[in-house]
Parts: structure tokens; C-alpha cells; sequence
């Protein structure tokens, strides 16, 4: 093990099980400008529940899997809204109408997905 491994900062149980009940706040730069939001974790009960068809082309499944994690993004969105409604800025019901570029970069951070948008995304 390095020295870096050894310093390793390891989840607790019970700090997991409070990240479901902690409103989380975050930040996206979207065209030269902040743009803040907050969301909180779920759990299973919580997630939305869709199954997915055996039949399903692979262009099909992969709609459905976008639509799992829009849903489960809004979800995240509205459950802290729920909890603190004077910090709400996106939510479930103005998904749809935020410009789609932003939507992903919210997702992306809220998911945990390490992604550089390029400039031709984040311009014009």
C-alpha cells in the first residue's frame, strides 16, 4: 500500500444511511454564469421504479435507461426541494423546460460523473 492508500478516509454506516435525509448543494457554470441546485440521495424505495421490456430493441433500451436516469435525477431534485423549499431552483416540473445542456451538466454532478463539456457545448 502507498501512503496515499493508508490515509484513505473510509464511509460510516450510519453517515451513508444520514445522506438520505441531507440536502446536498451544488454548482454548475453554464455559459459564463452559476448556476446552483440542491438534491438529496435516495433510497430504493425512493428510486422510480420502471422495468425494462426483454423485447426492446438496443436503441429502445437505451431510451429507456435515459429516461430511469431523468427520473431518478428529478427525483433526487424534488426530494430536497420537499425538504427545503426555499432552496429549490430546479425541479421535476421545470426539468423539461431548463436548456437540455444544462440539464446534463446538473445530472452529471449530481450522478458523480467526472465530464468536461466541451466549449461547444457551454458557448453561444
Amino acid at each position: 500500500m502507498t501512503k496515499e492508500e493508508d490515509k484513505k478516509e473510509m464511509w460510516s454506516m450510519d453517515d451513508l444511511i444520514s445522506l438520505t435525509n441531507e440536502i446536498q448543494t451544488s454548482e454548475v457554470s453554464f455559459r459564463k454564469k452559476g448556476f446552483s441546485f440542491q438534491y438529496c440521495e435516495l433510497t430504493e424505495k425512493e428510486e422510480p421504479n420502471l422495468e425494462v421490456k426483454d423485447d426492446l430493441s438496443e436503441a429502445e433500451k437505451n431510451a429507456y435507461y435515459m429516461e430511469i436516469g431523468t427520473g431518478r435525477v428529478k427525483c433526487m431534485l424534488d426530494k430536497a426541494n420537499n425538504m427545503n423549499p426555499e432552496g429549490a431552483t430546479a425541479s421535476g416540473e421545470n426539468w423539461g423546460k431548463l436548456p437540455s445542456t444544462l440539464r446534463f451538466m446538473i445530472a452529471n454532478e449530481i450522478m458523480g460523473v467526472e465530464s468536461e463539456v466541451t466549449e461547444n457545448f457551454t458557448t453561444g
